[in-house]
Order: C-alpha cells, then structure tokens, then sequence
C-alpha cells in the first residue's frame, strides 16, 4: 500500500510541475503576444520544450495561452475593476501572469483558485517586479472573490 501511495505521490507531484512548467511557457508566449500581438499559432514552435528533463503539459500550455489570447477582452474587462491604474500601465509581465490567473480562475473550475493565485504568485516573484507578486495576489484574489465566491465561503 505504501508503494501505491509513493507511486501516486510522485504521479502527483509530476502533473503539478509538469502544469507549473506549462505555465511558465504560457507567461513567455503571452508576454511575446503582448509586445508583439502576432498570432497564438506561432509561439507554439517558437517556445522550446525540449528543456532536458523539464517535464511541460503541453496540452495545458496550449489550453492556456490560446484560451487567454482569444478572451482577452473579457479577461481584461474582469481584471480591470480589481486595478488601481489602467491596464495598459501594468508591466508587460504582470499583466500576462495577470491574464494567465483570470483564464484559470474564469475557465479552469477543476482548479482551486488557491491554487491558481499560488502559482500566478510564484511566476511573478520569479519574472515580475520586486513587489509584482503582491499586487498580482491582490488582484487575483479579488476577481476571485468576485467569479468564484461559493468557493470562497465554502
């Protein structure tokens, strides 16, 4: 039984890296699309997966970054009320971990949205500002409040 639960563990802890990874490769597509606005197809082979044992859900990468270039709009239309300034004035970085957590928390219900702000936390601290992490939590959190609040209470 113990091996079973040692085998499901590392199951685990492999699809969740494996999803982090896949984010990570989101936030560079979807920072590229924002500087660049070229079409979602190419960042798929411009993004190199093949990174030695760096295990990506390419599936989810996918699922990811065309769900958020092709809800943009509504993305941004739900994030703007959590902001404390304009949009177009949120770094590059931040606003495309911001896109990437309001996708998740909008179309991913599968996840815990806990979830969801942890790892948009993390890619912040990792690529955004000094202080970008608190203000993607901040704002995270209240589009969360907002589109999943059964979950809150629950």
């Amino acid at each position: 039984m113990a091996e079973k639960n040692s085998t499901l563990s590392k199951h685990n802890s492999l699809m969740v890296t494996s999803r982090h990874n896949a984010r990570q490769y989101a936030l560079l597509a979807l920072y590229e699309w924002l500087l660049n606005k070229r079409p979602s197809a190419d960042y798929f082979s411009s993004c190199k997966i093949d990174n030695g044992n760096k295990q990506v859900d390419k599936n989810y990468l996918k699922v990811i970054v065309t769900g958020t270039i092709n809800n943009i709009s509504k993305l941004e239309e739900a994030i703007t009320p959590a902001l404390d300034r304009a949009i177009s004035t949120v770094s590059p970085v931040e606003r495309a971990v911001l896109m990437i957590g309001a996708f998740e928390i909008m179309q991913q219900k599968q996840i815990p949205y806990r979830v969801i702000i942890n790892e948009a936390v993390e890619l912040a601290k990792e690529y955004g500002g000094t202080d970008g992490h608190k203000f993607v939590n901040g704002v995270l959190d209240k589009l969360a409040k907002t589109l999943r609040p059964d979950e809150l209470n629950a």
